[in-house]
């Protein structure tokens, strides 16, 4: 057996004994849904980055600086930047609010059927659009990663979705919470060796680090990864980079497997506290794929890993390059690792939206209903967005880049879920129509222009199955590869238009007295929680 397989293998066997032990106490829809919120405020805190920092921050963001320089290095400061929204906006008010997800926060002083179901549209669709994302990226890595074993991209894709419904359906919150520190530690670890061999490479020397950054051989011609615009090309590239910083900077507090993390800690203080230890492992983690991309520009050089497995293959390739063999094999396990906890969020907020709002909410008209049956209903769903999510990234194939598509769930995330949440929270006259339009307007025309953008049409993708090739060989009808800077106005406007087209609603501006009081100051979410 190779050193690979036997990383991977020792690595699944210690994610399906922590899943085996959390099964044992799973028991009951508030242990399932939000591991009893009995998680403290580091152990969350570690969770939240290990959720956030997923295979598009490793493998996808490393990729981009390797192949377009500086641009790329502009996704780290997105994803950065980002999590301010979350501590300053979110956080709080959202645990003291809600009970398992973001509709609740809806539905307290909104019409609940309604609100509901636009909600869970909403997460299903970001938790599809950023799963893909990270089924792409495993499949590239363990296919690459295991080449002669006979496992193909296609199998690779499959054997993570298998795994991933397992920690859910099995484990609930609680096994994905514990899979989530485990990778954030790995992959920090990891992240940090390789950012210090980098270094050493270039003699601890941060000028003769950037000397070679500014000296890049690409296709047989020197150029400067520090200038801009290696990506963000006129006539369109400053506003294609302004879009993606609005949906990066916003998306984060819109994104479902993020939210649902701070309805696992006790109380609103604990949530602040998994903030700031999110903030601090994410923030030196975003510093560190400095050295990852451009390490990898310079050390192992773009047409090398064009041709061994792309580049996703950035980072993966840079640690074999500095450390052999068996460092190439710890650095795409911890990648493998980080991809199987991501997806393990990302099902677990679908399943819990779908349970919690459509079935208990919707279906049964908020009649709460026995356990058993929300948590089967809720496991049921988890292998239906499994099964969805293999096909649509077999078919899509492993030439997207990994970070780009999460770039697009942030934007959907941004234009739908953010503006419906703030307003809420923040407008006495909101009302139920609002939010449905806002949530509508965001998704629809998120999704839309998406659709007819370069990410979709005119793309050169010559591994995607054939079934979808015709559909993406047609000129771009909306310039700019991200929605955001038209898409997020979009949602608020549509927000805005909905509640001044509706009657103002009496039981909603009096509900939002409560809601004010409760969001700032905790009172009675710890009741409400316990019920």
């Amino acid at each position: 057996m190779s050193i690979p397989l036997i990383m991977f293998v020792a690595f699944i066997a210690v994610t399906l004994g922590i899943t085996m032990w959390a099964s044992r106490q799973s028991s009951g829809a508030s242990a399932f849904f939000a591991a009893g919120r009995r998680i403290t405020g580091w152990q969350n805190g570690i969770a939240v980055a290990g959720d956030y920092m997923s295979a598009a921050s490793f493998l996808g963001i490393a990729g981009i600086i390797a192949f377009q320089g500086y641009d790329g290095f502009m996704y780290s400061v997105g994803f950065l930047v980002a999590y301010l929204t979350v501590l300053l906006i979110v956080a709080e008010p959202l645990r003291n609010t809600g009970k398992y997800t973001m509709a609740d926060v809806l539905a307290y002083r909104l019409s609940p059927r309604p609100v509901r179901a636009m909600a869970a549209i909403s997460t299903l669709t970001v938790s599809t659009f950023y799963m893909i994302a990270q089924m792409v990226g495993a499949g590239t890595l363990v296919a690459l990663l295991l080449k002669g074993s006979g496992i193909s991209y296609n199998w690779a894709v499959t054997m993570v979705g298998v795994l991933m419904v397992a920690y859910v359906v099995f484990g609930g919150m609680l096994a994905t919470t514990w899979v989530q520190i485990v990778k954030a530690i790995l992959l920090m670890g990891g992240t940090f060796l390789l950012s210090i061999l980098v270094l050493a490479h270039f003699h601890f020397s941060l000028g003769e680090f950037f000397y070679a950054v500014s000296h890049v051989q690409d296709g047989g011609k020197v150029v400067n990864f520090l200038t801009p615009g290696l990506r963000y090309k006129p006539p369109y590239g400053a506003l294609d980079l302004i879009s993606l910083g609005l949906a990066l900077i916003l998306g984060t507090a819109g994104l479902p497997h993020i939210l649902i993390r701070f309805y696992t800690v006790p109380d609103a203080k604990t949530a602040r506290v998994s903030v700031v230890w999110a903030m601090g492992i994410i923030g030196v983690f975003y510093i560190m794929t400095t050295f990852l991309g451009f390490g990898a520009a310079t050390i192992v050089g773009k047409g090398y890993i064009a041709k061994n497995g792309g580049i996703n293959m950035s980072a993966p390739l840079l640690a074999k390059y500095l450390g052999g063999d068996i460092f190439f094999a710890f650095i795409s396990s911890i990648a493998f690792a980080t991809i199987l906890a991501v997806v393990a969020g990302l099902t677990i907020s679908a399943s819990t939206s779908f349970a919690h709002d459509v079935y208990e909410n919707i279906i049964h008209h908020g009649r709460k209903q026995s356990s058993e049956k929300t948590v089967l209903v809720a496991r049921v769903t988890a292998f239906v967005v499994g099964a969805v999510s293999i096909v649509v990234a077999i078919v899509l194939g492993p030439t997207f880049n990994v970070a780009f598509l999460v770039g697009l769930a942030f934007a959907v995330a941004a234009s739908a879920n953010l503006p419906v949440i703030l307003l809420s929270i923040f407008w006495k006259r909101f009302t139920t129509e609002g939010a449905v339009w806002g949530l509508a307007t965001g998704l629809v025309s998120s999704l839309g222009l998406i659709v007819v953008s370069p990410s979709i049409m005119g793309v050169d993708a010559p591994t995607v199955a054939a079934a979808a090739r015709h559909l993406i060989q047609m000129h771009p009808l909306f310039p700019l590869e991200n929605p955001g800077i038209v898409s997020i106005p979009l949602g608020f406007v549509g927000a805005f238009v909905g509640t001044m087209m509706s009657r103002v609603d009496d039981h909603s501006e009096a509900k939002f007295m409560e809601l004010e009081v409760r969001a700032n100051t905790g009172l009675g979410s710890e009741q409400a929680s316990a019920h």
